[in-house]
């Protein structure tokens, strides 16, 4: 299974126990440690040991199985690492405070998974690309002299 495929089976997996935010970035020319990251979030601890427990038995079904698991027992972030693909599952606050997206900013995303909802199916929706920030000027008072 290739690293892309892996991380497709992981955010699918996530996407079914309702994980919210699902990102696949593309860390092959940031590092070393991975091919990719898959990010996503879970409401509350027991819906993100859920959605762990969901990406690992889609894994050992394909046969494949995490080197070192972290933070499970927390439930606050969970670490998967699959060698050519780690998984961050986070509780909201965490995921915000840490920002890994920022921190891991790819020239260009793999891919946003979309999130199910009640089992209905969502065409893809394409990705807008963010306006640019107007440059600031400085301001031209005018001086009143007496």
């Amino acid at each position: 299974m290739t690293p892309l495929q892996l991380s497709r089976l992981i955010a699918n997996a996530a996407a079914d126990k309702k994980a919210r935010g699902v990102v696949r970035l593309d860390i092959r020319q940031k590092s070393s440690i991975a091919d990719y990251f898959v990010i996503c979030e879970g409401d509350t601890d027991r819906q993100v040991r859920a959605i762990t427990d969901s990406i690992v038995e889609a894994c050992q079904a394909k046969g494949v199985r995490p080197l070192r698991t972290a933070g499970y027992d927390d439930g606050s972030w969970v670490v998967l690492d699959y060698a050519s693909v780690i998984v961050h599952v986070f509780l909201p606050g965490e995921r915000s405070y840490y920002d890994l997206e920022s921190l891991w900013k790819a020239p260009a995303k793999a891919g946003r998974e979309p999130a199910a909802t009640n089992g209905s199916k969502k065409a893809p929706t394409k990705e807008r690309a963010r306006p640019k920030a107007k440059p600031t000027r400085p301001s031209r008072r005018r001086v009143r002299t007496a």
